[in-house]
């Protein structure tokens, strides 16, 4: 009967999904195209050619260099946003999906470092294993068991401001850095050099990564000044 519960737990949640997409005229668009914006279509734009300036790659030292700095930028996103959201200080609803993100930012984090694996690597593979199933579980739970958070999802979905332009670079150069690593059919584009593949690949994650800070910090900011500004015509109506 679990299993029944589950589904029906799903076809709720498809249903709350395909009201959106049928709302979707009322989704509100952030057309505007920002300096950062600009700044990752430029780098996107000149990536590539960083194969032609023959930088040394000292025996994958400097793509290691730069896996660190994902980790630590991905922690940080995790970091960040629970500090500047504070999500368990969120009602209800809001709690859920903030905390839900946080988890996101973790999740990149351990797919980022292998779950471990890329710091530990003569720890035994079950604990790895472990890590990813407990992680991965952090964030699909939640939105099977927990009808607050599926219907704050599809709440924001169709009425937060959605930055267009930001989430389709960012969107773009995840899938880039992904050909280039499985060698898809659109990987020459991007790839001049195969002997830079693995630069190339992770390079085309920094704009990703930002971008996505970019968008959450985004709805972040919105948040909260739209509290402040709430909490304001308050303090004025109760002044009179």
């Amino acid at each position: 009967m679990a299993w029944i519960a589950n589904e029906r737990i799903f076809i709720e949640f498809m249903i709350q999904v395909s009201k959106a997409e049928q709302a979707k005229m009322l989704m509100k668009l952030d057309t505007r195209i920002t300096p950062a914006t600009v700044l990752l279509i430029l780098t996107a734009i000149i990536i590539p050619f960083t194969a032609d300036w023959h930088l040394p790659l000292l025996d994958g030292v400097v793509v290691t260099w730069i896996e660190n700095g994902q980790a630590l930028w991905l922690l940080f996103g995790a970091l960040f946003t629970a500090w500047y959201i504070k999500p368990l200080s969120r009602p209800e609803g809001a709690k859920q999906f903030w905390l839900w993100a946080v988890v996101w930012w973790l999740v990149l984090l351990g797919r980022s470092t292998s779950w471990g694996r890329a710091y530990f690597p003569d720890e035994p593979r079950i604990i790895f294993r472990m890590i990813s199933v407990v992680l991965i579980a952090a964030l699909a739970l939640p939105v099977m068991f927990s009808k607050t958070l599926r219907q704050e999802i599809v709440r924001r979905l169709r009425e937060e401001p959605f930055p267009l332009w930001l989430f389709a670079v960012t969107a773009a150069t995840f899938l880039i850095s992904d050909a280039v690593e499985h060698h898809r059919l659109m990987a020459p584009v991007f790839l001049r050099d195969l002997q830079y593949a693995d630069l190339i690949e992770e390079l085309y994650e920094l704009p990703f990564m930002l971008g996505l800070f970019l968008i959450t910090q985004g709805f972040m900011q919105r948040e909260i000044l739209g509290e402040n500004a709430t909490s304001q015509v308050g303090d004025m109506q109760f002044a009179k």
